[in-house]
C-alpha cells in the first residue's frame, strides 16, 4: 500500500500530535536525572537542516519533550529513521557574537554521494516537506506499539513518553525538499561524504 502526501497533509498530521505533546509538557517542570527525551540536555536554541531528497526505511513520528540544562521542558516532534539515505544535506546554526554580530556555521555534504544514517532521530519544532510518498503507513498507532520505525531508547525511559500517545509509522518513505527546524539530532551511525564546514559572517542559513 502506498500513500502520497504533499506539504498540507504533512502539516495536518503534525497538528494531530499537538495535544499529545501538550499533555506531556503539562506533567511539570521538575524532573530527576534520566528523565530526558534526548540522551543529553539540549541548549534550547534551534538550528536548520535541509535535504534535497531523503529515502527512509523504517519511519516513526511521535510527540516528546526535551529538556534544557536549566530544566525547561521543550515540546518537540521526534522523527525516527531505521536507515536513511540523504542527498544535498545542509545543517546551519546562527551564532550571535557580541560586538561583531551574528555568524553562521554551515555544514554540507552528500552532493555527489548520499549521506547514510542508521537509527537517526530528529527532534524538531517545525517540519516542511515538498512531497512525501509513504509505503504501509499507519497514523493513530499508539507510540508504545510502534514497530516499523525506531523509538529513541532514551525516550522510552522518559517520564514524558506516553506509550498510549498518538504516533505515525511507515515501512518506507521517499521525501523531497525537506526543511527542518530542529533542537536536537542523534544517530547510531552517520556517514557524510564530502563534508564541508564553513563559518561566515551574517545569517546564511540552509533555508
Amino acid at each position: 500500500m502506498s500513500h502520497s502526501f504533499g506539504r498540507t497533509r504533512w502539516k495536518r498530521f503534525a497538528a494531530v500530535l499537538v495535544p499529545s505533546v501538550a499533555a506531556a509538557a503539562a506533567l511539570g517542570v521538575g524532573m530527576a536525572e534520566g528523565a530526558l527525551a534526548a540522551s543529553f540536555l539540549i541548549s534550547g536554541r534551534t538550528f536548520q537542516i535541509s535535504a534535497d531528497t531523503l529515502k527512509v526505511r523504517g519511519l516513526s513520528i511521535y510527540g516528546m519533550v526535551d529538556v534544557t540544562r536549566k530544566g525547561t521542558p521543550v515540546p518537540v516532534t521526534v522523527t525516527g529513521f531505521r536507515h536513511a539515505e540523504i542527498s544535498g544535506l545542509c545543517q546551519s546554526v546562527v551564532v550571535p557574537i557580541p560586538v561583531i554580530g551574528p555568524y553562521t556555521l554551515r555544514l554540507t555534504g552528500g552532493d555527489g554521494e548520499r549521506v547514510e544514517a542508521k537509527n537517526m532521530f530528529i527532534d524538531s519544532k517545525a517540519l516542511s516537506i515538498g512531497q512525501a510518498e509513504f509505503e504501509d503507513i499507519e497514523t493513530g498507532v499508539a507510540a508504545g506499539a510502534v514497530d516499523k520505525g525506531p523509538i529513541n531508547p532514551g525516550d522510552r525511559h522518559s517520564r514524558y513518553f506516553d506509550p498510549d500517545g498518538i504516533a505515525q509509522q511507515a515501512r518506507s518513505a521517499d521525501l523531497t525538499d525537506v526543511q527542518v527546524t530542529a533542537v536536537a539530532v542523534t544517530a547510531a551511525t552517520l556517514n557524510v561524504p564530502d563534508l564541508t564546514m564553513r563559518l561566515k559572517q551574517g545569517s546564511r542559513e540552509c533555508f
